[in-house]
């Protein structure tokens, strides 16, 4: 068919939103090898120009201003009217190894794994409904049989969890709190920000074995051993010990629905009456349509567990049919993260 140029028609919008996504590739390659590279902590030292990054690593400035121009298009460096590249706050914050909330291990952590975000792997956990992680095998199967798989993968939440652990125990009142119980505590980031925030609360962490043992490792840096305690065992056999609150964070969205209301239902009868739950996670809207970070995240989950992101509407209904009451569902202001907390009637 032969098009006339009268015959062609402006389309309604633009091409922007496909380009965003296409080109979005490019900005992750852009992070993670200037991760690999240490570029991060190389301009912590001191603000370099261009000539001397090229120096630094020997590569010609064409490259250099390439991977460059992305990072400060993205802010994660800065570059002043002096023309050299500086660290901007999301830097200090997340990109460098001294901070609390250091991305590094999760960055470390996608390089080792980058085939599970390839669009053939992709594509086929869609087709399988399936993980592609470790080749197939299911994710917490693996990391209990091998404890370096589970320490590295403990260690990579670790730094993702710290900043959202800082933000929710600000806006809930747990003054009446005695003990909280962190289910699949991991790390114990969580734990650690409660009791920070609220001096009276104690912590366990509970979780396996060797989880454990890494979160003794960050519960000793941050010298809280008197106020949280870990306990391992086996969220799916073992009973819980006593607390009069119950937390899970990124554990609902790791499980089936039905394990989740397995979890949900174990927490009622172990609590009691009076006893709190708390869920922390990223929630999806009513309808499932975004925000993005959320839709994304739920791609991960395909990738990685068996699980999915949750709206509001559905944890408030997982809730309402266990038994719980006062529900309530709000932003934690830090990021989409949101809790979803209820009590158990007195």
């Amino acid at each position: 068919m032969k098009f006339e140029i009268s015959n062609i028609q402006k389309p309604c919008v633009d091409d922007s939103p496909l380009l965003n996504v296409l080109y979005g590739l490019a900005g992750a390659q852009a992070l993670f090898v200037a991760h690999n590279m240490n570029l991060f902590k190389l301009l912590s030292k001191k603000p370099l120009s261009i000539v001397e990054i090229c120096e630094e690593y020997n590569i010609a400035p064409r490259a250099a201003q390439a991977m460059l121009s992305m990072l400060v298009s993205q802010n994660f460096i800065g570059l002043t009217k002096e023309k050299r590249y500086t660290l901007t706050d999301i830097s200090k914050d997340y990109l460098l190894e001294e901070s609390p909330t250091y991305f590094g291990s999760i960055l470390d952590r996608g390089w080792q794994l980058s085939e599970v975000y390839s669009f053939e792997s992709f594509k086929k956990a869609l087709m399988t409904n399936r993980a592609q992680v470790y080749g197939g095998e299911d994710l917490f199967e693996t990391n209990e049989k091998k404890a370096e798989f589970a320490k590295g993968f403990t260690k990579s939440m670790h730094c993702k969890s710290m900043g959202p652990a800082s933000a929710w125990p600000s806006i809930v009142d747990l003054t009446d709190n005695i003990c909280m119980l962190d289910v699949g505590g991991g790390s114990g980031a969580h734990s650690i920000g409660a009791v920070l925030s609220w001096p009276r609360l104690q912590a366990i962490v509970y979780d396996r074995a060797v989880v454990c043992d890494v979160a003794k490792e960050f519960i000793n840096k941050f010298r809280l051993q008197d106020k949280i305690r870990t306990y391992a065992g086996d969220m799916w056999q073992d009973n819980f010990p006593e607390a009069d609150l119950h937390f899970y964070s990124d554990i609902f969205h790791d499980w089936t629905p039905k394990q989740c209301t397995f979890l949900t239902e174990k927490s009622f009868e172990s609590l009691k009456p009076g006893g709190r739950i708390i869920i922390h996670e990223m929630l999806f809207d009513d309808d499932k349509t975004g925000p993005y970070p959320v839709a994304a995240y739920n791609i991960f989950m395909l990738l990685w567990a068996k699980g999915q992101q949750f709206s509001a509407k559905e944890l408030n209904e997982l809730l309402r049919t266990v038994g719980f009451i006062d529900i309530k569902a709000q932003k934690t202001g830090f990021g989409d993260w949101s809790i979803i907390t209820g009590r158990k009637p007195a």
